[in-house]
């Protein structure tokens, strides 16, 4: 008799499995995440916001919004408070007294570096473990999954 913790069901590839066990999954890692960024005393939010600015620091809330694939309303409340804690500053944005640029605070790189690495440490924890052909692997078929998903939006 087949191990059933090894063997494949027979429904093992319908799309709606994959799916299933693909966002729990997705769940699974932000639940964890979520504790890694929160013992920091930030929130995923927040994290993703502070993260963004150590790529691109000066860019205006509305490029960040996008960058978050958020809401300008919601980004600028995320802001309004990283900026109360002094993590962030709105620097004025010349020849435009409507936009503001956004940069860390030596805290908020401080706390944006220390989520970066216990994210890094996460990855290589769990994705980090698999084999380098099962990595390149998996790392096609979301491209591939991403594709289609975009292409679906494009209809």
């Amino acid at each position: 008799m087949p191990d059933s913790k090894t063997a494949p069901r027979a429904d093992a590839t319908e799309p709606d499995r994959v799916w299933f066990r693909f966002m729990r999954l997705h769940q699974r890692m932000l639940i964890q995440m979520t504790a890694r960024v929160r013992a920091l005393g930030l929130s995923i939010p927040q994290f993703d916001l502070l993260s963004t600015l150590t790529e691109r620091e000066g860019i205006s809330q509305n490029e960040l919004a996008e960058r978050l694939y958020v809401t300008k309303g919601n980004v600028s409340g995320l802001v309004d408070r990283l900026v109360q804690a002094g993590l962030v500053e709105r620097r004025a944005i010349a020849g435009d007294r409507r936009s503001y640029a956004m940069h860390l605070t030596p805290e908020g790189r401080r706390l944006a570096d220390a989520g970066i690495a216990a994210q890094r440490d996460f990855v290589a924890r769990t994705l980090g473990k698999l084999p380098a052909a099962d990595l390149a692997e998996l790392d096609r078929l979301v491209l591939d999954w991403r594709e289609l998903a975009r292409a679906v939006d494009e209809v």
